[in-house]
């Protein structure tokens, strides 16, 4: 699951991993920490900005007719739709009942308001006198500062003008105030401290000053440079983005048309060589004369499309591992729409890794594979190595496990989404389309990290008035995928909800009980320090619950920049320690562990060395087994849940 996308945080506060303890001092790095994700490209200063075309009032007059001529149609569109379909609102968050019992706990402690507000009025206190001291020309230090990470303050003027600068640090103050209140009220259960700790972040993020026209320098400037044509062109990015919402604002985060699968992203040549209901098998060209007798399964999660380990050719890990000599297949799932409502989890692990298995076997002849699991994808691996286990069948003759949730004791932010009756509610909707749209998900991911997906794109666009910046990765995060109703409700409930899956016989799937106590393949576990959506010090909980040999390796960055990071970048590092993974404390391990420059690609391939076999021919797909389906990426992977 890898949308895709470091933690999301308050403005004036380092995040942690959800219910995770304090974070030790970690061992020097031997890399600075990441800007930004892996396959970004380069992107222009913080603050250039295209030349300014000459201000004609007659082709802006005419600009803001058409918009407005635009905006009555839009207007009316909806409120057709809405006459049409009358619903009652309903909390599906439940954020009533959980503010309501926050300010509940906040009044039975008037002392405490009482001393946060004393402290409130002394920020502002010491405010406005640095402020007077700055307007006189003396020298006077900040009150508060933005972190160093926190883009929405890089344009000079928010420092260098007086007026932005009180803004800026006015906003700041209230933000570390609200949020620090918040957080620190006591009598409240896990669950509702979590739903109201991340929603008053969102709250504070969405009354920034950089969201404002009025309160955004670059935005003022910009203004004043085009007369105005920059908020004309912005809602005309709006309107834009709400008819192909169909009524809601589908933020255009690149331009679609910059990429075509492959064409110029998702371009590692080769064919598909299987297909069922569910996936195709893709079977990669070989890069070297010669090929290690044992193939490699990479099995992606099927919440996001494939091609994330095939952006380009530069950070491709399927390309990197067809260069090391490796037989590379990759599963690509389907899009799935209606039709496959019914399929639940025991199909997609018998259509998916096992029917895929049959098909490596029909094309190489070899029985046993090296499996690779991404996020959701090592959580359907580990399944399914609990059923093979339980079968006898040694068809896996190792596993990797990018990123991925076994035990789902402390899932990460995502957790604030999934209660009884959020699940509930969902599992209502899904049911009466026979999905999951892709937009909501992507929604909530996009939540996450709200600032970098939503607000900076909302200024960008619709403030700026420019077209969004062509970029591979958001290509990807922007072509999102739906989930058949019932295999999610049933990964919902029993894995998020219910933590089964570390239960032996917690899961049954194909009749089996899985036990992962009796997977004993040797192991390699690799998850990334900054990761919101896996958090490393859950997954580091994954070597114990299985009994072969195993390897955890910490990646630097997030859940996707930290596994999509090619060896030829040099970028993050990644730690490795000689402790046994198994029931230790990963504050400790750590502490302990060994800082290394470049990329884990390099480690894994050295622990895989032993699995891969003997060398042999060159295998071309297509030549035996299963003929040629196609090209590579297929079918499955154009398959738009927008389109």
């Amino acid at each position: 699951m890898t949308t895709r996308p470091p933690s999301r945080k308050p403005s004036t506060r380092k995040a942690t991993p959800r219910n995770a303890p304090a974070k030790p001092a970690r061992p020097a790095t031997p890399v600075p920490a990441p800007a930004r994700p892996a396959a970004a490209p380069a992107k222009p200063p913080a603050n250039a900005r295209p030349p300014v075309p000459p201000f004609d009032p007659a082709e802006l007059a005419a600009s803001l007719a058409a918009a407005a001529e635009r905006s009555a149609r839009v207007i009316g569109d909806f409120a057709a739709r809405q006459a049409a379909a009358p619903h009652v609102f309903e909390d599906e968050l439940g954020l009533g009942k959980a503010f309501l019992e926050l300010s509940s706990q906040m009044l039975a402690n008037p002392a405490k308001l009482a001393e946060a507000q004393l402290g409130l009025w002394n920020d502002y206190m010491n405010l406005w006198q640095s402020s007077f001291l700055r307007m006189v020309g003396a020298e006077a230090a900040p009150v508060v500062e933005p972190d160093k990470g926190d883009k929405r303050f890089r344009h000079e003027d928010w420092q260098q003008l007086f007026l932005f600068d009180y803004i800026k640090q006015s906003y700041l103050i209230a933000a570390r105030w609200l949020h620090h209140n918040v957080a620190s009220v006591e009598g409240l259960d896990d669950t509702t401290k979590r739903k109201v700790d991340f929603f008053t972040r969102q709250y504070i993020d969405a009354l920034a000053p950089s969201n404002f026209a009025l309160t955004n320098p670059e935005v003022f400037r910009e203004t004043i440079a085009t007369g105005g044509g920059n908020l004309v062109k912005g809602l005309n990015n709006l309107l834009g983005d709400i008819e192909r919402g169909n009524g809601r604002v589908r933020i255009s985060m690149t331009d679609p048309k910059a990429f075509e699968l492959g064409v110029n992203i998702a371009t590692t040549p080769g064919k598909v060589v299987f297909r069922n209901d569910l996936i195709e098998l893709i079977q990669f060209e070989p890069l070297t004369k010669k090929q290690f007798q044992r193939p490699l399964l990479v099995m992606p999660p099927w919440i996001n499309k494939y091609y994330i380990l095939d952006l380009r050719e530069k950070n491709s890990f399927l390309r990197w591992c067809d260069q090391q000599g490796m037989t590379v297949f990759v599963i690509s799932w389907v899009n799935p729409d209606a039709k496959l409502a019914a399929k639940n989890f025991e199909d997609y692990m018998l259509e998916g890794p096992l029917a895929a298995l049959d098909a490596i076997a029909d094309a190489t002849g070899e029985k046993a594979v090296n499996a690779v699991g991404y996020c959701l994808g090592g959580t359907l691996l580990a399944a399914t190595l609990g059923y093979m286990a339980a079968r006898k069948d040694t068809r896996i003759a190792s596993a990797t496990f990018m990123t991925s949730l076994i035990d789902f004791s402390h899932a990460g932010e995502l957790e604030v989404f999934i209660d009884e009756a959020q699940v509930a509610s969902l599992e209502k909707k899904m049911n009466e389309r026979g999905y999951l749209e892709g937009s909501e998900m992507a929604n909530t991911f996009n939540l996450l990290r709200a600032n970098d997906l939503i607000w900076s794109f909302v200024i960008n666009n619709y403030l700026l008035g420019r077209d969004p910046f062509p970029f591979d990765l958001l290509h990807w995060n922007c072509d999102s995928t739906r989930m058949p109703a019932a295999m999610h409700s049933f990964y919902l409930r029993n894995f998020y909800m219910k933590n089964l899956l570390r239960e032996p016989g917690g899961v049954k799937l194909g009749g089996v009980p899985i036990d992962l106590a009796k997977v004993r393949v040797p192991t390699y576990f690799v998850s990334a320090i900054e990761d919101h959506i896996a958090p490393w010090k859950t997954t580091f909980a994954g070597p114990s619950l299985v009994s072969g040999p195993s390897r955890f390796v910490l990646s630097g960055s997030g859940h996707i920049a930290g596994m999509v990071n090619p060896p030829a970048a040099e970028k993050y590092g990644f730690w490795t320690s000689d402790m046994d993974v198994r029931g230790a404390d990963p504050d400790q391990w750590l502490a302990g562990a060994h800082a290394h420059p470049g990329s884990w690609w390099t480690d894994w391939r050295a622990w895989l060395d032993p699995h891969l076999g003997r060398e042999v021919a060159a295998r071309t797909p297509g030549k035996s087994g299963h003929k040629s389906l196609g090209n590579a990426p297929g079918t499955y992977a154009r398959i738009r849940a927008d389109g």
